[in-house]
């Protein structure tokens, strides 16, 4: 997502931010439900409210108290007829934002934007774009994680145990490497220990999966069986997204290391707990 699209979903998101006092005086911020919902892309109320179902199911499971974060309210509208009617709304923090993004349609740009949003206290631009690449490459290597698995799976029950996949994985690299072999790229890029691809960027792991995804695609159309067939399909698979690579002047195995994402999933983890604790109660009902 580039800075300008941040910037424009960022300040709908301001927009939409409203400011209550409680009994004591304090300030809390709140969003409202309705509002939330056109900025997230959501186009039939019905289909958002099964998001915030399922965020204050998040919310109870985690032993958090729904009603500090989720308050369902009523809203007047006025009809087409100049008469006027009420609907429901839910009023809600920002922790309540978060986790209704989270069970969001992963698939709209805006959910996606949104889940960094509202984790970033200060919400500065440059902070909410670090963040939006940081999930982008833990989501990128959870998606890598889950084709690898399909393909142990596809080939176990293809004749092929544990030794001879990590044969075809290796063969793999070797060919989207252009030549080195896994090892030889854990020592290129300075890696003592942990699988290589936790210390990809982004667009290594995503071409590792596209690989992987087109051999587990084949494995079962073609229904290929034994060692030697799979492990030709997977290398080819690995050489045609390598020239896909090459076509747009792009070497893998010269692209600099990337963090290690261990330490990227502790963080991320840990801004959510600062996020909880960041993050205003709202008032008790009255």
């Amino acid at each position: 997502m580039d800075i300008q699209k941040i910037q424009q979903y960022k300040s709908a998101f301001d927009l939409i931010a409203k400011n209550i006092n409680d009994d004591e005086g304090n300030t809390i911020e709140v969003w409202y439900a309705r509002e939330l919902q056109q900025v997230l892309g959501y186009a039939r109320w019905e289909n958002f409210v099964v998001a915030i179902g399922r965020a204050m199911e998040s919310c109870k499971t985690l032993g958090i108290s729904i009603d500090d974060h989720f308050r369902e309210v009523t809203k007047m509208v006025q009809l087409g007829s100049g008469s006027q009617r009420d609907i429901q709304d839910f009023m809600l923090t920002r922790y309540a934002c978060y986790l209704i993004a989270q069970n969001g349609d992963p698939k709209k740009e805006e959910v996606a934007f949104a889940q960094s949003y509202f984790a970033v206290q200060t919400r500065k631009v440059e902070l909410i774009e670090e963040r939006l690449n940081e999930v982008a490459r833990l989501n990128t290597r959870e998606r890598l994680r889950a084709s690898e698995k399909q393909l142990s799976r596809n080939i176990y029950q293809r004749g092929v145990d544990d030794r001879g996949f990590g044969r075809i994985r290796s063969k793999g690299d070797y060919a989207l490497f252009g030549g080195l072999s896994t090892e030889q790229m854990k020592q290129r890029l300075g890696i003592k220990s942990g699988a290589l691809a936790d210390f990809l960027p982004t667009l290594t792991i995503a071409a590792k999966n596209l690989a992987t995804e087109m051999t587990n695609y084949n494995v079962e159309q073609k229904d290929l069986y034994g060692e030697a067939s799979i492990t030709a399909e997977h290398v080819q698979n690995n050489r045609s997204v390598r020239g896909m690579l090459g076509q747009r002047g792009i070497k893998p195995e010269e692209l600099p290391p990337a963090e290690d994402i261990k330490k990227v999933e502790r963080r991320v983890a840990k801004d959510e707990k600062s996020m909880l604790k960041g993050t205003s109660k709202l008032p008790p009902k009255k």
